[in-house]
C-alpha cells in the first residue's frame, strides 16, 4: 500500500507505513520548537502580540522554526471551539484513493472515503457513518459528516532526502455532526527554499474550496470560489505590498439553497506587512455587504489569511502560493442574527499568472 504523509504534529511525530515517500514529511528530530524557541511547537508566546493585527493565539504553530531554505509547515492551535485536533498525522492511502485521520472522537476507523462526483476544485472525503462494536459487531452510529477537503501542488520539489515530493498542499478538517462547531484542524506546507525578485509585480490565482460549520446549529456545507494574491516586490521601501482576495464564492450542496457569498479581502498593507524573510504572510481579512436596513455597507465576515510562497518567483513558473482561510460569520439565511453563527476553513494553491483556474 502506497501512503503519502499528509500532517504531522509535534506532539506525535510518526512515520507512514508502507514503502510509498511522504510528503508533509516530518524530520526525524527533538528539536521541534517553535518560532518563540518553544518545545511544543506553538508560536504563542503567551502574550496577545501577533503579525498584523491576529492575536499569538490564532497564529498557526509550526513544527520548526522557519527559515527561507527550509520545509515550513504550520497547523492550528488547539482551541476551546475544537479546532487543532490534527496533533496525529494524516496519511493517504494512493491505492484506495483514501485518507487516515486519528484524534477524531466518532469519525468511523480513522478513515476518509473519498466523495465522487464533488463539485469542489480540490479533493473531499468524508468518514463512515457507522462503526462496529469491538465486542458484538453491531453497527454504532458516528458523529457525521466529518469531513476533509486536500489540495496539493501540481508542482514538485526535493526533500532533504532527495525524493521528489510536492510543492506545496493543505489539508482541512471539520465536522457538521455538533451544536457547536465542533472537532477539526487545518495544516498547510511549503516543501523546499524560495525565491522573490526586489522588482516588479506579480498576481498568483487558483481555486478555493472551503467548508463551513455553525455554532447553534449541526450541519455542514461546501463553499468554492477564486483566489487572487498581488504582490508589488518593488513599493514600499520596508517591504513588498500585498493585496489578496477571495472572490466568487458559492455555498455547494446548502441546506436552504444556494447563496452566493462576498468577496473577503486583504487590505493593502504598508511596511511590516507583507511577505517575511521566511516567505510566510498573515494577516486579516474582512467581507462586507449593504445593510437593508440601513443601506449602508457593514461588516459580514471576519477572519485571517495565512499563507506561504514557494519556488523561484524569478524564472521558470513563477512559484506559486499556498494558504488557509478562517473567516466567522453569522449566517446571512437568519438574517444576521446570532442564532446562527458559521465558521468557515477554506484553503488555495494560486500559481503565477491570472487564469489559474479549474471552475
Amino acid at each position: 500500500m502506497k501512503q503519502f504523509l499528509l500532517a504531522a504534529s509535534v506532539l506525535a511525530l510518526l512515520a507512514a507505513c508502507g514503502d510509498g515517500q511522504p510528503f508533509f514529511e516530518e524530520e526525524t528530530t527533538d528539536d521541534t520548537t517553535g518560532d518563540d524557541g518553544s518545545t511544543d511547537g506553538s508560536t504563542d508566546d503567551g502574550s496577545d502580540e501577533g503579525t498584523n493585527g491576529i492575536p499569538s493565539a490564532q497564529t498557526p504553530a509550526s513544527m520548526d522554526v522557519p527559515t527561507p531554505d527550509s520545509r515550513i509547515v504550520r497547523f492550528e492551535q488547539e482551541n476551546e471551539d475544537g479546532g487543532g485536533m490534527l496533533i496525529s498525522p494524516v496519511v493517504y492511502d494512493e491505492v484506495n484513493d483514501r485518507f487516515f485521520v486519528d484524534n477524531m472522537a466518532f469519525d468511523g476507523n480513522n478513515v476518509y472515503q473519498r466523495i465522487l462526483g464533488s463539485q469542489m476544485p480540490y479533493s473531499v472525503y468524508e468518514a463512515s457513518a457507522t462503526a462496529p462494536d469491538a465486542l458484538t459487531g453491531d453497527d454504532i452510529r458516528q458523529v457525521t459528516p466529518y469531513s476533509a477537503i486536500v489540495g496539493v501542488s501540481r508542482n514538485r520539489s526535493t526533500n532533504s532526502d532527495g525524493e521528489s515530493v510536492p510543492r506545496t498542499a493543505f489539508a482541512i478538517v471539520r465536522t457538521g455532526g455538533y451544536v457547536d462547531y465542533g472537532f477539526g484542524g487545518f495544516v498547510y506546507q511549503r516543501e523546499g527554499a524560495f525565491e522573490v525578485p526586489t522588482t516588479g509585480q506579480a498576481i498568483y490565482t487558483g481555486d478555493y474550496g472551503g467548508v463551513r460549520v455553525f455554532e447553534g446549529s449541526s450541519g455542514l456545507e461546501y463553499v468554492d470560489g477564486k483566489a487572487e494574491v498581488r504582490i508589488d516586490f518593488e513599493d514600499f521601501n520596508r517591504n513588498e505590498g500585498v493585496y489578496a482576495r477571495v472572490y466568487d464564492r458559492t455555498i455547494l450542496n446548502p441546506r436552504n439553497g444556494q447563496l452566493n457569498l462576498p468577496t473577503v479581502a486583504v487590505p493593502i498593507t504598508v511596511g511590516d506587512g507583507g511577505f517575511d524573510e521566511n516567505g510566510e504572510y498573515m494577516n486579516t481579512m474582512s467581507s462586507v455587504f449593504i445593510d437593508p436596513d440601513t443601506g449602508e455597507q457593514a461588516v459580514l465576515e471576519t477572519g485571517n489569511l495565512y499563507a506561504i510562497i514557494a519556488g523561484d518567483a524569478t524564472s521558470g513558473n513563477g512559484g506559486e502560493i499556498v494558504g488557509v482561510v478562517t473567516l466567522t460569520s453569522d449566517d446571512p439565511r437568519t438574517e444576521y442574527s446570532s442564532s446562527t453563527e458559521t465558521f468557515e476553513t477554506g484553503g488555495f494553491i494560486a500559481y503565477r499568472g491570472a487564469d489559474n483556474f479549474d471552475n
